[in-house]
């Protein structure tokens, strides 16, 4: 038995072997671990985890379950507030937010919550128990654009509501973000994001696949010609962002964007597809979030020696602390306290090259923290065949430039109501990347979860 301070350690593929290949890294716990990790929560009657949990699951209530070994019903319970549970388990932040308010941690480390909740999903999928059927129908139709964490989100709190729900997804398979942008090594696809959209569905709601909305279709036609009543807009942001320097058009030059989709949804690292993407030996990753881990690990795992370049140092990288470790271990090298200044191409246009400086950090800048200032004379070159640019994404303003009274802000998100989801035209909601910008999957989830209370209380007075 392990003490009560500290987590029972989670199983992991050898770092050595794990960067050779895309099998998921963490293995995650087996019964007698869940029960055993479950043991450690103390069942706070004032459980600050509950508030630190962006779609309000009833931790203690669920982990009482597992302590229990009544797995199905653990199950149960995370089923009333969350409908992408294995997908939360793998990718959710947990350290700062459900578990980052763990009681327990307070005099030791806080409870596994994030694993227990994986481990809870997986065992109801290996068992056949599916979510709790919905109520029937109440004859109001909704229409939701895009199938991220968002949509799926809003789409299945709805369906469990009576409605009629129809997502439309812009790419062939749904899954947003899920499957375009977070590598197999992190979040297995058929294992974990497929089963999870197909609970979704079994709560009776339809997915149409290739419907680009604003060109297919917009949405004031679905409210005027279709039938549906409200729309909720879950689109992601998917437009990167570049920094603007000499040499940034050159060929080998990628958004993280464009490297991970080719890579998780055109399967670029499987040999049976053929979908390849060019990676050279030496790439460079521009950026130090979450996104640029995966594009980093992804690029080691496809052969190449692979350098982290960020302007701050480690400890002020947006990336959560376990993927960070993650890539160490895996032999990511980190060149902090860097910023690209100029990328050098060959005379076919190829990159053969990058001039960058040196960096200390000065005073907090409006983010908070220490502004990165160039150190005069510290130029260097070096030498890498392929730079990956991960500095973030803004929404497609596709769908807000086709929709008649749909205001957005100077960035292109749209403008909703944080509680609610309520945009500036009647009947249709936002939430997620398109009204935040780049998040977290949890915090779509959260804003899908606003979206489906606002439209219900919307269509209810109707």
């Amino acid at each position: 038995m392990a003490d009560k301070l500290t987590k029972v350690p989670v199983r992991e593929q050898d770092p050595q072997v794990r960067a050779t290949n895309f099998e998921e890294v963490c293995l995650g716990y087996n019964k007698e671990e869940a029960m055993e990790e479950a043991s450690r929560c103390i069942n706070c009657k004032n459980a600050k985890c509950i508030s630190g949990c962006p779609v309000s699951i009833d931790i203690p209530g669920f982990i009482k379950e597992v302590k229990e070994g009544n797995f199905a019903e653990a199950y149960k319970v995370i089923g009333k507030s969350s409908s992408l549970p294995a997908v939360c388990g793998r990718v959710c932040p947990q350290e700062s937010q459900c578990e980052g308010v763990c009681i327990r941690g307070v005099k030791g480390e806080p409870v596994s919550i994030g694993k227990l909740e994986r481990f809870v999903a997986d065992w109801a999928k290996e068992n056949g128990v599916k979510p709790e059927p919905p109520m029937p129908s109440n004859g109001h139709k909704v229409a939701v654009i895009g199938s991220g964490p968002a949509g799926l989100t809003c789409a299945g709190d709805l369906a469990k509501l009576g409605y009629d729900v129809t997502i439309f997804e812009a790419l062939h398979q749904p899954g947003g973000v899920l499957v375009y942008g977070i590598p197999e090594f992190r979040l297995p696809k058929d294992k974990v994001v497929a089963v999870e959209v197909e609970n979704v569905k079994s709560l009776g709601v339809k997915i149409e696949t290739d419907v680009v909305i604003g060109k297919s279709t917009t949405i004031d036609e679905l409210l005027q010609n279709e039938g549906f009543e409200a729309v909720f807009i879950g689109s992601g942001a998917g437009l990167p962002m570049f920094m603007g320097i000499p040499g940034e058009i050159s060929s080998g030059v990628f958004s993280a964007n464009e490297y991970l989709t080719r890579s998780n949804l055109m399967k670029a690292f499987r040999d049976d597809y053929d979908t390849p993407i060019k990676t050279g030996k030496k790439v460079a990753v521009i950026g130090g979030g979450n996104v640029a881990m995966d594009a980093a690990r992804t690029a080691k795992r496809l052969g190449a020696e692979v350098h982290i370049v960020y302007r701050r140092s480690e400890a002020e990288l947006p990336a959560r602390v376990e993927e960070v470790h993650h890539a160490k271990e895996e032999g990511i090298i980190m060149d902090l306290l860097t910023n690209p200044l100029e990328i050098f191409a060959d005379e076919d246009g190829w990159v053969k090259g990058m001039k960058c400086i040196r960096m200390e950090l000065g005073e907090p800048d409006a983010s908070g923290r220490r502004r990165p200032v160039e150190i005069p004379g510290s130029e260097f070159e070096m030498e890498v065949d392929t730079v990956i640019m991960s500095l973030g994404t803004s929404p497609n303003p596709l769908i807000s430039s086709t929709t008649i009274g749909l205001d957005v802000n100077k960035r292109k998100c749209i403008i909703a109501d944080e509680e609610y989801g309520q945009t500036s035209k009647e009947g249709v909601f936002a939430g997620g990347d398109a009204v935040t910008g780049a998040a977290t999957v949890i915090l779509a989830m959260g804003a899908g979860k606003a979206g489906a209370k606002g439209i219900h209380e919307f269509l209810s007075k109707k």
